[in-house]
């Protein structure tokens, strides 16, 4: 289950993207020079020309920050081309290969679906509110009636198969005299179809799609998604019976039946994302009101869960009727009521609630008792029924190295194994990759999510809890990304059980879907190595022989080489004077802030991690996505010979080690510290000799360890893409550099004007290092 998220969001316009898309369009014609004219040749040169004459007079920055319903607009775009387009073709690219190696045809089962945040995740986004979620809610639903209406009218204009030919078959004609007695169709249109029966039960239901789209008591469709399923299934059988099972299995039949089960009627499942600490204080001032206790938020962690336990049984509201709630109190249980109507409604629509900083049971009983609140949840003595699935997320070293833990102590608690047992069992379990990178740095990072895979493996079958490990990747190196369907590969094997979401965010959704072979490209890599990794053949190497203690060893140095520098007196002052951070704040990309204060408050507490990652790209350090490992890996080296020999087999034969590995040379590569110097001129204290030395010594142990001559000369493609960027980029770090030194002299208009040059060299930088962060 891809999820597309808005955060951090593409920092290049949608009128950019447009015209580059278009520009691309034109290209890839032009490779087809041998079926062109002469004429028409030049005729795609000529608007080629136009459209890079139309785009260097168009305006790269935003006037405006994005507000969520355009972030909404920006995802609905990828779903409504690419993703709708790509999805059925996946589904039937699997079947014809059962077919032709298996020799055996059956219907899939619904094995790819998408989830969003966008609209629902309010962790820091003030602008997210209960308004926002149902208008999101909404327009997925508008979006996903209006595009079944269309394929219903391109499926009525194929199946033009007369009763002048063929015998009708008795369940069609049944079906007809049904909707004739209740819809009314247009007389004309009744008229000129009287002898096509599928074209005139696809008007129907083309009426009753119109029909849904315009009424106004969701609870009580005139046309419910079930019923919509059985029509499509009726026509199947209908064609079956006439003998067109190859279109039944090939045609446009199967890519409307799979477009229908996989988006039905709600488009995307909505994830609802909020913080652990506005939870708590929500619930403290409820407890407040209803004399429950006076100040739940100081209680300790044994009295805060027996509390909860206690009022989640009592089945009584806490806040009467027209209770005075404060402004953060009113919106949460708006939002929770907004879930509530709209699992009612149509259940897919909403996807999981995921509770950032989840450090503590009580941070998720207290779910359970604002759910029960608004009505969502009901508690008796026997059973829990939330309809909801409650997922913790793990985001820092600490969080991630006990989670096992956590999760064994939930599983056991009395409440919540009631709402598990209701649930089938089931638990989704988050990890961050952005706060355990910006916390611990590089390596522990990574290793740190690989270790605590295995162990909430281990202790979720030992409880016989089925479960989806859900990658809050982001999209670059320092936040988790990289290769989707490599990081699948590098999984542990405990964690290989076939369920999977990660997260795909910002420039990588238009990187992997603005164009339909991409997006392909991108989903037939993730579900080749979904189907490699949970068949797991035997002869694969066992994780356990591979040095743990080893890379245990090598994170720990590494974290303490990273959190050193991070860490140092006048770093976080270097930070600032050297990087555009404070202007990144300040440029109209995405509709949440980037710090958890105000604006004007950053610090590294309370700087997000996708700023962090975003101003080091900038430039050209690219620190996150490898400082550490230069000093952890060459200590590791010089205490024994024997350590480089397994490091090699480590790096032949381990997915894990390889992808870690792999990932950091490729973020070495990208970088260009000969460019970063001149930002590090900014600073009264210069870390860069620091930076550097890691840097050198990093390279020179990992091509030690991979036995390569050059860093990525396992990546040839991506080598050459960086050396030919390299040159247009320098120079616009240069402008960069200049534009950062002058503004700081500058006021009124004359800062103004430079402050948008330098927004224009964030964007230029952003499109040339292929990453915001």
């Amino acid at each position: 289950q891809p999820t597309l998220t808005a955060h951090p969001t593409e920092a290049r316009r949608q009128t950019i993207l447009y015209k580059t898309r278009r520009i691309d369009e034109l290209l890839s014609q032009l490779h087809n020079e041998c079926q062109l004219s002469p004429g028409e040749h030049d005729d795609i040169i000529t608007r080629i020309y136009h459209q890079i004459s139309i785009l260097l007079a168009t305006v790269d920055v935003r006037s405006s920050n994005l507000t969520v319903d355009e972030e909404i607009t920006n995802v609905l775009y990828f779903f409504s081309t690419s993703i709708w387009e790509t999805v059925p073709r996946i589904y039937r690219d699997i079947a014809n290969a059962l077919e032709t190696y298996f020799n055996r045809y059956q219907e899939l089962p619904v094995f790819l679906r998408y989830r969003t945040w966008i609209g629902g995740d309010r962790d820091g986004n003030p602008f997210v509110t209960a308004e926002v979620t149902q208008h999101a809610l909404k327009r997925f639903r508008t979006t996903a009636l209006q595009l079944m209406h269309d394929e219903l009218i391109e499926l009525r204009r194929e199946l033009s198969m007369s009763s002048l030919r063929f015998a009708i078959p008795d369940e069609l004609t049944e079906s007809l005299a049904r909707e004739a007695s209740h819809i009314q169709l247009d007389e004309r249109r009744a008229r000129h179809y009287q002898h096509e029966p599928f074209r005139l039960k696809l008007s129907y239901m083309i009426e009753k799609i119109l029909r849904l789209m315009r009424e106004r008591d969701e609870l009580q469709p005139v046309y419910s998604y079930e019923e919509f399923l059985n029509d499509l299934q009726l026509i199947e059988r209908c064609l079956k019976q006439l003998n067109m099972h190859d279109y039944v299995r090939y045609g446009m039949i199967h890519d409307v039946q799979i477009r229908a089960r996989v988006f039905g009627f709600h488009l995307v499942g909505l994830d609802i994302r909020q913080h652990s600490r506005v939870h708590e204080q929500v619930v403290a001032e409820l407890f407040r009101i209803a004399n429950v206790h006076p100040d739940y938020a100081m209680l300790d962690e044994t009295g805060k869960c027996h509390l909860l336990e206690q009022e989640l049984q009592n089945p009584r509201p806490l806040a009467p009727h027209g209770a005075p709630l404060s402004k953060i109190t009113a919106q949460t249980l708006a939002t929770f009521a907004v879930i509530r109507d709209a699992i009612r409604f149509v259940p897919a629509s909403i996807g999981s609630y995921i509770v950032s900083m989840t450090h503590t049971i009580s941070d998720v009983l207290e779910v359970l008792i604002l759910a029960r609140e608004v009505g969502l949840c009901s508690v008796t003595r026997d059973q829990i029924d939330c309809p909801l699935d409650i997922v913790p997320l793990f985001e820092t070293i600490d969080d991630l190295q006990t989670s096992d833990a956590f999760l064994g102590q939930l599983f056991k608690n009395k409440i919540y194994a009631r709402h598990l047992s209701a649930r089938n069992r089931f638990q989704e379990i988050m990890l961050g990759y952005s706060d355990s990178n910006k916390d611990g740095g590089y390596w522990m990072a990574n290793w740190a999510l690989h270790q605590a895979q295995e162990r909430i493996a281990s202790v979720c079958r030992k409880h016989q809890v089925s479960f989806r490990l859900f990658h809050g990747r982001g999209g670059t190196v320092g936040r988790g990304g990289g290769r989707a369907n490599q990081a699948i590969f590098a999984m542990p094997d405990a964690c290989k059980n076939g369920r999977i979401r990660f997260t795909e965010q910002g420039e990588v959704i238009s990187f992997r879907y603005a164009q339909v072979p991409i997006a392909c490209r991108h989903l037939e890599q993730i579900v080749n190595a979904m189907l490699q990794t949970t068949h797991s053949p035997r002869h694969r190497k066992r994780a356990e022989s591979f040095p743990h203690e080893l890379m245990q060893e090598i994170a720990k140095r590494s974290m303490d080489a990273y959190r050193t520098l991070i860490y140092a007196p006048e770093f976080w002052d270097w930070y600032r004077r050297i990087t555009p951070i404070e202007y990144i704040g300040n440029l109209p990309i995405a509709s949440r802030p980037i710090s958890r204060k105000s604006a004007s408050e950053i610090d590294f507490e309370n700087l997000r991690a996708i700023p962090w990652v975003f101003a080091w790209t900038q430039t050209r350090y690219l620190l996150p996505g490898w400082y550490g490992i230069g000093q952890a890996l060459a200590s590791i080296l010089n205490e024994s010979k024997q350590n480089l020999s397994v490091l090699q087999q480590c790096y032949q034969k381990w997915p894990f080690f390889q992808a870690v590995l792999n990932n950091a040379q490729r973020e070495m590569a990208r970088a260009k510290l000969d460019t970063a110097a001149f930002y590090s001129e900014a600073g009264t204290k210069s870390f860069h000799a620091l930076i550097k030395q890691d840097f050198q010594t990093a390279r020179k142990v990992i091509l030690q360890i991979t036995g390569q001559q050059e860093l990525l000369d396992n990546q040839p493609k991506i080598q050459k893409s960086i050396a030919l960027r390299n040159p247009y980029t320098d120079v616009l770090n240069l402008g960069q550099i200049e534009l950062i030194r002058r503004i700081k002299y500058l006021t009124g208009s004359e800062k103004d004007k430079y402050q948008h040059a330098l927004f224009i060299s964030i964007n230029g930088l952003s499109a040339a290092m292929q990453s915001t962060g």
